[in-house]
C-alpha cells in the first residue's frame, strides 16, 4: 500500500508561486497550488512507503528556497 500525504506550506513572502513550481517538480508529487490562510501552498505526494516518503520526498521539500514551515498531513483509508 502506497503512503500519501497532504503538505501544508507556509513560505516567505512573496515566495508562494515559486515554492508551489518547485515542490511540483519533484516525484512522487501530486499536486502543488498556492492558496489564501495560514498556509500559502498546499501539495499532495505519494510514495510507496513512508521511508521513501520522507526519504524521496520530504527530504526534497525541506530543501526548497522560501519555505519556512510545512505540515505534513497522511492521508488515512
Amino acid at each position: 500500500m502506497s503512503v500519501q500525504a497532504f503538505i501544508l506550506i507556509q513560505t516567505e513572502v512573496g515566495k508562494a508561486s515559486s515554492v508551489a513550481k518547485s515542490v511540483s517538480a519533484i516525484p512522487g508529487v501530486t499536486l502543488a497550488e498556492g492558496v489564501t490562510g495560514p498556509y500559502d501552498v498546499i501539495m499532495r505526494a505519494e510514495a510507496p512507503s513512508m521511508e521513501d516518503f520522507g526519504r524521496t520526498i520530504l527530504s526534497k521539500v525541506q530543501g526548497v528556497p522560501g519555505i519556512t514551515r510545512t505540515l505534513t498531513c497522511p492521508v488515512t483509508y
